[in-house]
């Protein structure tokens, strides 16, 4: 696994995450530049539009939900499906965001400003994906997000073919437990979908404990 790449220097600075309003947001303005990224999921906030404007907010929600990595949820019907896809990491991130950023999706948030910057991320080392393929070699789910030391940010996932995408979280799952690390999977806001899956919700204060731990630890293993 190679190491990531140092990004340019960002010129923001954001107020702290426990100032973030009853919404959860912190901030408003700034770029979604790789350095201006990382210093965001390092302190704890996570870039979102503003519902369909062009104005980006950064959020740190209370609570905040994650999963812990010991308590995922793999049902039997679920472990039947483990056999039906071929998992791979870092083959198609650039499909695999454009997927998830179907105007089609209720609530779909991703524009072309936010995939360009993850691409941008996914570059440089810092941003990765888990791909679920068929066996005719459809790509048919899949999830993508941040890796910086020990912490693993979720943004998005997406599947056409049943439990795709909860396959594809099986593995990242796996990769992020390898060798007993600590790691902290964040998954941002609880919705019934990650809920069935293991889901928690936290204290913004006990995340940003969390988090302060997690920076520490080494990332995950993310060989193809």
């Amino acid at each position: 696994m190679g190491v990531p790449l140092s990004p340019e220097f960002s010129r923001w600075e954001f107020p702290p995450a426990s100032s973030a309003d009853d919404h959860g947001l912190v901030a408003v303005g700034a770029d979604l530049q790789p350095g201006t990224l990382l210093r965001a999921y390092k302190a704890g906030m996570f870039p979102m539009p503003l519902g369909r404007t062009d104005k980006l907010g950064w959020w740190s929600p209370d609570p905040r939900a994650i999963i812990p990595l010991d308590a995922l949820r793999v049902t039997r019907s679920l472990r039947r499906s483990l056999r039906r896809y071929r998992i791979t990491a870092d083959v198609a991130f650039a499909e695999v965001v454009e997927a998830c950023r179907n105007i089609e999706r209720p609530h779909g948030w991703i524009s072309s400003a936010v995939r360009d910057a993850y691409i941008r991320l996914h570059r440089l080392g810092w941003a990765h994906s888990v791909e679920a393929w068929s066996e005719e070699g459809e790509l048919v789910g899949g999830l993508y997000g941040v890796s910086v030391g020990g912490l693993f940010a979720g943004e998005s996932m997406f599947h056409i073919d049943r439990d795709a995408s909860k396959v594809a979280l099986v593995s990242l799952v796996g990769r992020l437990a390898y060798g007993g690390v600590q790691r902290l999977l964040d998954v941002q806001w609880a919705t019934e979908h990650l809920r069935s899956l293991g889901a928690i919700e936290i204290d913004r204060s006990e995340y940003l404990k969390h988090l302060e731990l997690a920076l520490r630890q080494s990332p995950a293993p993310w060989p193809r």
